[in-house]
């Protein structure tokens, strides 16, 4: 706490969302009420300011849609019909049906479903870990986002820290590759602004002009899913035209030679065919990278989404270590810095509980493995979703919409609204929000500890998270120490204190400051490896991987490390085609020709807020950017409702006709409910297939066909229906 009145109390506070910025927040409450959330302005990178999504947080608090009290469904599944009962009888019933369950087909019939809705360490995405681990369940891979990059990241540099974001504010040359700043790394963008003050160019790469390209000093539009081919051509024209700084490469980089012979056919003019980037452009791009001192890349998960998106990061990692940028301040990539904080994942998770071969099950495969098409020996019976709303955020969602429909599957659902998933669960119970619950939060995108007080009680009776698993503990029998460690006390658990990285930082400063940074170096002067010090098998940047197979990081498998690492990766990066484009599915393309592209949205955090007035508002109906010629093609007029379908689904979405999408590609963002619109969102259209490694998702590698609804009158004065245009 740091203030305190007869009327007002001030607590800190750190933001739960799935956001590279973890910004720090001040909670102001008075009378019990908590009245303003806003940012911390000692925080260097949070600097007082909250995006659109946060600006009215403590509003949130107090949404009268909330779920407040355990509810059970009365009515057909997806009715949203449901009964008030007590904690007593949802616990009851979650016992008799797991028990049953466990008695019939054994507990692998059962599994927790659960991703970063919550991204504290205590509230978020490992809180359930080890009560399903003691229950034994199957053990659910959540691999929505990131899970590629960050196994690329990992095999070619290891566990280890690139760029501080803050360090951008010294870069001479900024490339930002499948980021859209702006909307989704908002407290980032002074720090390129300062850099740019002072000199210093910004490059944005980016199927679409995004709101951060049109701000760019130059925007390089590739084709979706031909990342790898454009920085391939780069590290074609860095080793051709002798940009390669020989000496670092021969220290610190291991794959030279031979990522030197698989690049010689790699020419800006291959590139050009594949990715559509002129191969002027791309020599242009390559040469003033390599030339440039402080030269900086920020390298979005985005870019993960294709087929080939974790062979173009393995490229683009390779970069840097080519030009020797490590060298310098600034100098290399900012990705996702989560390795270095000091967590305890083994006692969060407690993998020591995993009986040996327990399965595991992808949440992208999820549909699948609830429609019986995963052929599963035992089947799912009972799911546990938390922290996630995979009818909104997952793939090939219709499929899971029809399994949540079984009469056979028991759903329970712990959220803060009835949510599309939660409309179709046996039991829902009501969780809290980051001001009603202890947490602390660590960061994927800056070196900050953020601490998260509680500020307020929760309303009706919600519980944390991690009190709603203690209770589940208890009502399985489970008397294990681990169940009976308070919010707090599990703060106090998540961080190793004893770490280097953590000297000096106590419980004690967060609770007077409300933030620390880890001992990582000065954003001015760290240069983290000038000398290496790659956190590999060689401790050298390692572009060749010889013998290395795939595998999901294992806090995203509740740090479970087995059953996995079955398929070899390539061991040079490169360029992999995408599963759907009209280069390389021409039958296919016939009827559906167009590239949709599903960026996050500006107002939405994911699937939160879309169902909150002010934020719909502000976000505006489900939209479809779509270029003039593809609309004229299809006789689609500006505003107009269009519908959109491939063969996994369809949604609809109201036509915004713009030169920012190129020919031959349509763009929308996730986060849009899909209870809220009329035929699904933009994950309606994503088949459930796995990108190139870290078992990541594929939602921009989708070909789409695009048409004009129209309205046809029915004769009643109240009743219209929406049919394709001749």
């Amino acid at each position: 706490m740091t203030e305190q009145t007869r009327d007002k109390q001030v607590f800190f506070g750190g933001c739960p969302h799935d956001c590279p910025d973890t910004c720090a927040m001040i909670y102001t409450v008075e009378e019990g009420r908590l009245s303003n959330v806003r940012g911390n302005p000692a925080h260097p990178i949070t600097r007082g300011g909250l995006c659109v999504k946060l600006n009215d947080f403590a509003d949130h608090h107090y949404n009268a849609d909330r779920v407040l009290y355990p509810l059970k469904r009365n009515g057909p599944k997806g009715s949203r019909s449901f009964i008030r009962i007590s904690w007593e009888e949802a616990l009851a019933e979650i016992k008799r049906q797991w028990s049953g369950i466990i008695e019939s087909d054994g507990a692998e019939a059962i599994m927790p479903v659960s991703y970063l809705g919550n991204e504290g360490l205590v509230q978020g995405l490992n809180v359930g870990d080890a009560f399903f681990n003691r229950l034994g369940a199957t053990v659910c891979e959540r691999t929505y986002c990131a899970s590629g990059s960050l196994t690329a990241w990992f095999l070619t540099v290891g566990p280890t820290n690139g760029l501080d974001p803050e360090s951008f504010a010294h870069s001479k040359y900024i490339i930002i590759w499948g980021c859209n700043t702006l909307s989704t790394n908002l407290h980032h963008w002074p720090f390129v602004v300062e850099a740019r003050q002072k000199g210093a160019k910004v490059v944005v790469i980016d199927p679409y002009k995004s709101r951060t390209a049109k701000q760019a000093d130059w925007h390089i539009a590739p084709k979706p899913g031909t990342d790898g081919a454009l920085a391939m051509a780069m590290i074609h024209t860095i080793i051709s035209e002798g940009l390669v700084d020989q000496d670092y490469v021969d220290r610190y980089v291991l794959g030279y030679p031979e990522l030197k012979d698989h690049a010689v056919d790699c020419t800006p003019e291959w590139a050009e065919k594949i990715c559509g980037v002129r191969a002027d452009d791309i020599r242009k791009l390559a040469r003033e990278y390599a030339s440039s001192a402080n030269a900086s890349i920020r390298v979005g998960v985005a870019l993960e989404r294709s087929a080939g998106g974790t062979q173009a990061i393995r490229a683009i990692i390779a970069i840097p270590a080519l030009t020797g940028a490590w060298r310098q301040v600034a100098g290399g990539i900012y990705h996702a810095p989560l390795w270095e904080f000091p967590v305890n994942f083994g006692e969060i998770c407690r993998p020591d509980w995993i009986k040996p071969g327990t399965r595991v099950v992808n949440i992208l495969k999820l549909g699948e493995a609830l429609t019986g098409e995963a052929a599963l020996d035992p089947p799912l019976k009972s799911i546990m979703v938390y922290n996630t709303n995979p009818v909104t955020q997952a793939m090939d969602v219709d499929k899971i919409v029809a399994g949540l429909q079984r009469t056979d599957l028991f759903t329970v659902v712990a959220d803060h609204f009835v949510s599309d998933t939660a409309a179709y669960a046996d039991i829902v119970l009501p969780a809290t929000m980051a001001g009603e619950h202890d947490d602390l939060m660590f960061s994927w995108g800056h070196y900050y500890l953020t601490l998260n007080q509680k500020a307020i009680e929760a309303p009706g009776e919600a519980c944390s998270n991690a009190e709603i698993f203690r209770r589940l503990a208890a009502t399985m029998g489970f008397d294990d120490p681990q169940f009976r460690f308070s919010d707090k006390e599990l703060v106090e658990r998540t961080i190793n204190w004893a770490a280097p990285e953590v000297d000096g930082i106590t419980l004690d400063v967060l609770r007077e400051k409300g933030f620390a940074k880890l001992n990582l170096g000065a954003a001015d002067t760290r240069t983290p490896h000038a000398e290496g010090n790659f956190k590999t098998p060689s401790g050298k940047c390692e572009i060749l991987l010889v013998g290395a197979t795939d595998f999901v990081a294992p806090p995203f498998r509740q740090l479970y490390e087995a059953m996995q690492g079955e398929t070899p990766i390539e061991p040079l990066p490169g360029f992999t085609r995408p599963y759907e484009s009209p280069d390389y599915e021409p039958e296919l393309a016939k009827l559906y020709p167009l590239n949709i592209v599903a960026p996050k949205s500006h107002a939405f955090l994911n699937a939160n807020y879309g169902n909150e007035a002010k934020k719909q508002i502000l976000q505006g109906d489900q939209f479809l950017l779509i270029n003039p010629a593809d609309a004229g093609e299809r006789m689609i007029m500006q505003g107009e409702q269009v519908r959109v379908y491939n063969r996994t689904g369809s949604f609809l979405g109201v036509a915004k006709i713009t030169d920012d999408v190129p020919l031959g590609v349509v763009v929308t963002t996730v986060g849009y409910w899909r209870s809220l619109n009329e035929t699904g969102t933009v994950n309606s259209v994503s088949a459930a297939r796995f990108g190139g490694m870290g078992r990541c998702p594929t939602f921009s590698d989708n070909l789409v066909q695009v048409e004009r609804l129209v309205v046809e009158n029915t004769g009643s004065s109240k009743s219209h229906r929406l049919v394709a245009a001749e």
